[in-house]
């Protein structure tokens, strides 16, 4: 993906996202919402850090069955049982996006909801990527 990560001046600085990403490509991959769910179809981890790891691990385990990288995501939605406590773990879930996905940040949204499909599920993310 050909990207341009656009954050405007006149704008709030981002933290661990983009205002807005201009992509090219040839091919648009659309991820379903992954939680912590393991191989077996279990939520695993008891805290929001752990089931973050392994959603994203998992929302990246399909973006590269697909032939992209973290780098052709253009847009992750987070949708989170507990905002304030994702707010409180802002810092650690950004040093686990950065391990696992690097600094180039998609457009992002988190967003609250009462709960996820899977009642032990804290979060799930979703989004699209742009390929080359």
């Amino acid at each position: 993906m050909t990207a341009g990560r656009i954050n405007p001046p006149e704008l709030s600085p981002p933290a661990g996202f983009s205002h807005a990403v201009v992509a090219t490509g040839s091919r648009l991959v659309f991820l379903a919402g992954q939680t912590a769910l393991d191989g077996g179809g279990k939520v695993v981890g008891d805290t929001l850090p752990e089931q973050f790891e392994r959603a994203l691990a998992n929302l990246l385990a399909a973006l590269h069955a697909a032939g992209g990288t973290p780098a052709d995501l253009a847009r992750v939605t987070v949708y989170a049982t507990d905002v304030a406590e994702y707010r409180a773990q802002a810092s650690r879930l950004g040093r686990i996006w950065r391990r696992l996905a690097g600094r180039d940040y998609p457009a992002m949204a988190v967003v609250g909801i009462v709960r996820l499909w899977d009642e032990e599920a804290l979060v799930e993310l979703d989004g699209f990527a742009v390929l080359p």
